[in-house]
């Protein structure tokens, strides 16, 4: 029989998951419950306990309730339902995990559902899944589905949605994936829209070599999430073409992917082939949500949602600085390839972001600081031009054949 957990705070939303629950078993699943909570729960027996929770990470759920410090209860109660996930998940006991909340239950369950491998079906029902998700899901794939009212009582909109998630998890917990099976070596590789022909072509000629390619999205989390899976040392080799998550972390953007990106490959000594795809621009949000002290910069409106802004020349120097300190930690296999004639859709000639003197500080900073064992291919192409994505392949190829 497959199992759901349902990680949940049953002091306050006892009556919630005890309905969540009865939805679930009705489907033909276990329910597994956890509780964060740390008064008497209402309306529902967990299987595990609050005490038992408290205790996994060094805490006494009464000592805690007695405090009345809720800052305090949430923290010891999302590092005690962490364990207690990790447990049950290496006990191979469930094939899927919820919870609902507000901001106080869902960083809780969060926390704890983050620690998990990629895979394991992650749903939270939350009423913050419309904001800023990027502290919430980190580098993992918890999924959010939005509740347009409080997950609190029994009516008929949140019957509804309690449903609605139940079906969800019941289904995902029972929809056994059809993995084609493969021995190829995995490659990951970053992508932006304004990189993908680059990325496409690459992606073609490593998979006619016989490698299996997984392409992450470099929207901050997709970047951390590849840095991640490197660090667990779950690829052959690293196609790193995509870097605009190093400029929004330099100078303000909304997508960086933290001041580790492009490091996982040099610390492990995964090989590593990288180039300077979308370094001309820093990503935000609606045009409106831009900070004010950048508006007299050079704009491009992606779609009503993407507003990106060209990096200047004292920017892109400050970043080929960074690239080349952090490929000098590589000892080994490590290629940078440079596209003399723009590094991304828009930044060639004829096109918003076209700056050949932002483009020359780039190159310059990178190759004056990049030390003698780091190889560099300098190219008369554009990023996207096929030659260029077929010569890093192969370089790539190279390395790990």
């Amino acid at each position: 029989m497959k199992r759901v957990v349902l990680l949940g705070t049953f002091d306050t939303k006892g009556a919630e998951y005890a309905y969540i629950a009865e939805q679930i078993t009705a489907r033909g699943l276990e329910v597994i419950l956890v509780d964060m909570g740390i008064y008497e729960p209402q309306a529902v027996t967990p299987t595990i306990d609050r005490n038992a929770v408290a205790a996994a990470s060094g805490f006494d759920s009464r000592v805690l309730a007695a405090k009345g410090d809720r800052g305090a209860a949430v923290t010891a109660m999302a590092q005690g339902a962490t364990v207690v996930l990790r447990d049950l998940y290496e006990d191979g006991r469930f094939d899927a995990v919820f919870a609902l909340g507000g901001g106080g239950g869902t960083s809780m369950a969060a926390h704890a559902m983050r620690e998990l491998p990629v895979g394991i079906p992650k749903l939270i029902l939350t009423t913050i899944a419309a904001g800023d998700t990027k502290p919430i899901i980190g580098a993992s794939d918890i999924m959010l589905m939005q509740a347009i009212v409080d997950p609190v009582g029994l009516n008929r909109v949140t019957c509804r949605m309690f449903t609605s998630a139940a079906a969800a998890l019941a289904g995902m917990a029972t929809s056994d994936v059809a993995e084609q099976p493969s021995d190829r070596p995995l490659i990951a590789a970053t992508m932006f829209g304004v990189t993908t022909p680059c990325v496409d072509a690459a992606r073609k000629r490593l998979e006619a070599a016989g490698f299996e390619v997984l392409v992450f999205h470099a929207t901050g989390t997709g970047g951390a999430t590849m840095e991640k899976l490197v660090r667990q040392r779950a690829f052959a080799g690293v196609l790193d073409i995509t870097l605009t998550e190093l400029a929004d972390e330099l100078v303000g953007g909304i997508l960086s992917a933290g001041p580790e990106r492009l490091e996982a490959a040099s610390d492990t000594r995964t090989p590593q082939v990288v180039t300077l795809g979308a370094l001309d621009m820093v990503n935000f949000g609606p045009r409106d949500t831009v900070p004010e002290r950048f508006k007299d910069r050079v704009f491009y409106q992606h779609n009503e949602i993407v507003t990106l802004m060209r990096t200047t020349a004292e920017e892109c120097a400050e970043l080929g600085k960074v690239i080349a300190r952090k490929l000098n930690a590589a000892e080994e296999g490590v290629s940078l390839f440079i596209p003399t004639l723009g590094t991304s859709m828009i930044s060639v000639q004829g096109q918003p972001f076209y700056d050949p003197a932002a483009d020359a500080a780039l190159i310059d900073a990178v190759k004056q600081d990049i030390q003698d064992h780091v190889e560099v291919v300098e190219m008369d192409a554009a990023l996207n031009d096929e030659v260029f994505a077929h010569q890093m392949a192969d370089r790539l190829i190279a390395y790990c054949s």
